[in-house]
């Protein structure tokens, strides 16, 4: 007997009658029944993995861009590997937990831009998903853009910090940036981009300042 597939990502709005068992059960039960929140799961699990087609300003390596997946993955990975010492500085204990899933959904709203436009407001998608997950996501985006926990403040420092580790790991240096004035960004502009989110941490501010002398010295970043 044939395997039954469990997951087809189908185009917005053009779904074929009668096209696959969850689209069956979805219009059977409605889109508010358990069918239709396991569809709206999947079609956004099928999302989350266009973030790997996203690119970003900074390289991933000296021969491409680095994507919002990659991005999100290392601020992750950075979040982990320095807790300890986050905690060490804070003097008390911080959400590990939480922190990880600040970081692999702080960018997923850029999904939403176009559907946000310029007047914000919060990212349709997580309000359209079932409970409990699209109230989490909404709480977290919310912690996260205001910055009202210790750990969206270290998480919105290692964002701060990822890009510019990468640019001097890579070689890119800051050569395609330019300050609000056009003028090339210099060590002393990117102290001012980065050290109010940075230095919410020693160790975060310790690294960058590591990052940007390293970049100095190697001739990636005017002094």
């Amino acid at each position: 007997m044939p395997r039954r597939k469990l997951f087809v990502p189908r185009q917005e709005s053009h779904n074929p009658p009668g096209g696959g068992t969850l689209t069956a059960m979805s219009e059977m039960y409605g889109p508010h029944g358990a069918a239709g929140d396991r569809r709206r799961l999947f079609d956004f699990i099928a999302l989350t993995a266009r973030l790997r087609e996203t690119e970003r300003a900074n390289n991933a390596t000296p021969e491409r861009k680095e994507s919002v997946a990659e991005h999100s993955w290392h601020l992750a990975m950075v979040s982990w590997i320095l807790h300890a010492e986050f905690e060490r500085e804070a003097g008390q204990r911080l959400d590990l937990t939480k922190m990880l899933k600040l970081c692999l959904m702080h960018d997923l709203v850029e999904m939403d831009a176009v559907e946000r436009g310029a007047a914000g407001g919060e990212p349709p998608r997580f309000a359209s998903l079932p409970a409990p997950l699209g109230v989490e996501l909404l709480a977290l985006w919310r912690e996260y853009e205001e910055g009202r926990t210790p750990e969206a403040c270290l998480v919105r420092g290692v964002d701060r910090l990822n890009p510019t580790l990468m640019r001097c790991l890579t070689g890119q240096g800051w050569g395609d940036m330019a300050t609000d004035s056009h003028a090339p960004v210099d060590a002393e502009a990117l102290d001012g981009l980065h050290l109010p989110r940075v230095a919410v941490s020693e160790t975060l501010r310790a690294l960058y300042e590591e990052i940007r002398d390293a970049s100095v010295e190697g001739g990636l970043l005017p002094p």
